[in-house]
């Protein structure tokens, strides 16, 4: 099973909005007849993988264990049901690392391996699974995706000089790191003060990159330049969700290649929930948030950040922007409380990961 979710790992980046998934398929004596991943959307799961390299090695998988990590599909999607093509080739056992949450399996994948006379043991590698697959799960279970807030500060905090310069506090090392976490997500999201002060391009500029996440501006006025460099990134959807799409400013975004989308909230600015429940309904799994403290903090005031990604450097900076827009709080007990899921070095700086204590996916 470790080598299985090896082989998902592998799939995180190319996979999308499909689950990252690996096989392992085994023979009676333990030899290793067969193995693979999820291959990009349309094409063939991991089960479908390992099957065709145990045929190309010319080793028959008839009474064979396939070890998986997720519940073989059971529903013809893009592609046909994996259970089948297990049943088919005499696959004598499944071990599974957890159930698919997906409703359309939901444990049918499993129930109908049972019923062909598979032997079935789930539980394996059950949390290494869900957590390679975060958003999806999430998606699945919440109808929305998993939020990640990416920011880069200082050791005091800081993301921005006060003359709104930012380039670069942290390293090579970190920032190669950050675009790694934005190529696992599907959509990149920003807000129109980014847009307008740090001409970003927002695209995953990493080599042998095969899929580039989508990009989402919140950006309720429409103030987007459609001349702006992140049009000349590499080849993207860009969604841009505003308080009122049926405004002249619209349409020059439209011939760019946007999709225009009015989700306004009570005070004439986006609805933010609404948008990550329509992002969901657009199959996004995880959402790589690099936005200002505004929208940082309306993110986390309304409690709609799953996780933060932070990168700290070691150094001073003194006055400057912040993570987040958060209170003014008259209390430490008002604080956003979070627990560390990670600190690891990366190059000279930290990078750190936290939630907030309990949070459930």
């Amino acid at each position: 099973m470790r080598t299985a979710l090896a082989l998902a790992e592998q799939a995180r980046l190319i996979c999308p909005p499909n689950p990252a998934v690996g096989c392992v398929i085994v023979g009676r004596d333990g030899e290793v007849l067969g193995q693979g991943h999820t291959q990009p959307v349309g094409q063939a799961h991991a089960e479908i993988m390992a099957l065709r390299d145990a045929a190309a090695r010319g080793l028959p998988v008839q009474g064979a264990t396939a070890y998986v990590t997720l519940e073989p599909c059971a529903h013809q999607g893009r592609t046909g049901p994996c259970f089948d093509a297990l049943v088919a080739a005499g696959i004598a056992r499944v071990v599974a690392s957890i159930e698919d949450p997906n409703p359309r399996v939901a444990g049918q994948g499993l129930a109908r391996l049972k019923a062909a006379g598979v032997e079935v043991l789930v539980g394996p590698g059950a949390e290494a699974s869900r957590e390679l697959n975060i958003g999806f799960f999430s998606r699945m279970a919440r109808g929305t995706p998993w939020v990640r807030l990416k920011a880069a500060s200082s050791l005091d905090g800081r993301t921005a000089l006060p003359n709104g310069r930012s380039r670069w506090i942290t390293s090579p090392a970190a920032r190669a790191d950050g675009h790694a976490w934005r190529a696992r997500a599907c959509a990149v999201l920003t807000g129109i003060g980014t847009v307008l002060e740090d001409h970003p391009q927002l695209n995953v500029r990493l080599p042998d990159v095969l899929r580039q996440p989508r990009l989402v501006i919140v950006d309720s006025r429409l103030e987007t330049p459609p001349g702006a460099r992140l049009w000349g990134a590499a080849q993207r959807e860009v969604l841009i969700y505003t308080s009122d799409a049926d405004t002249s400013r619209a349409a020059p975004l439209r011939e760019r290649g946007a999709q225009v989308v009015a989700l306004p909230n009570p005070h004439g600015k986006v609805d933010l929930a609404a948008m990550l429940r329509d992002l969901a309904a657009r199959e996004v799994n995880e959402v790589h948030v690099e936005a200002g403290h505004k929208l940082n903090g309306s993110l986390l005031r309304e409690g709609l950040v799953d996780e933060l990604l932070l990168y700290q450097a070691p150094r001073l900076l003194g006055e400057g922007a912040g993570i987040a827009a958060l209170g003014p709080f008259t209390a430490v007990e008002q604080a956003l409380a979070l627990e560390w899921t990670e600190i690891v070095r990366v190059g000279p700086d930290l990078r750190l990961r936290a939630r907030r204590p309990g949070h459930q996916r």
